[in-house]
């Protein structure tokens, strides 16, 4: 059950940072000018929320981490998934359920030339959010869950094995064979002098 819970954690944190990522290139608004012409303009995710894409970057970091971090940095990257799953999440609900011409102002200023909140918003006829916004939500939620599921059995969870460690029992040689030239080096690599080793 608790390699169950570690596999979870780090699978559905990669998927969040997955969906982020995918979702930074998608439209998220359309976006009518009151121009006379009613052009329409796309504004991708990584316009309406600038700080999408490298934080859901930073969370397929964080999943690839936490299959290989120990306890102190489990919980480091469990708190770490819950404060950005906050924040996604508060600034994706923002443009999905009250999306305003300041989510699309990079995206007028960059098509007509025109900067300013003020004048953005005045040209600004209608705004309209797309269905990206509300997966990419789910997937705030799901990161949130994967940071609450971290923080509650990261404790309980095995070592990432030997490979991983560099303490001195993962680097010591097996009991089951003799000592050789190779463990000398891995002695002398770990700082211990092999000759003050009692002979076999």
């Amino acid at each position: 059950m608790i390699r169950r819970a570690r596999l979870l954690c780090v699978v559905m944190t990669l998927l969040a940072g997955a969906t982020g990522i995918i979702s930074s290139t998608q439209t998220w608004l359309t976006v009518t000018l009151a121009d006379g012409a009613d052009h329409v303009l796309l504004v991708p995710g990584a316009s309406a929320i600038p700080v999408l894409a490298p934080l859901s970057l930073a969370v397929l970091a964080l999943g690839a981490a936490l299959s290989i971090a120990g306890r102190f940095l489990r919980y480091a990257f469990g708190a770490l998934s819950v404060a950005i799953a906050v924040i996604l999440g508060t600034l994706t609900w923002q443009v999905a359920f009250d999306p305003q011409a300041s989510h699309a102002a990079s995206t007028v200023t960059e098509a007509t030339g025109i900067s300013g909140a003020a004048a953005v918003s005045a040209l600004v006829g209608s705004i309209g959010a797309s269905p990206w916004t509300v997966v990419t939500l789910g997937a705030w939620i799901l990161l949130l869950a994967a940071g609450l599921l971290t923080l509650a059995t990261a404790h309980r969870w095995t070592g990432s094995g030997r490979k991983y460690r560099t303490d001195a029992a993962a680097a010591a040689p097996s009991a089951s064979r003799p000592h050789d030239a190779i463990d000398d080096w891995d002695d002398l690599s770990r700082g211990e002098d092999p000759t003050t080793r009692p002979l076999d």
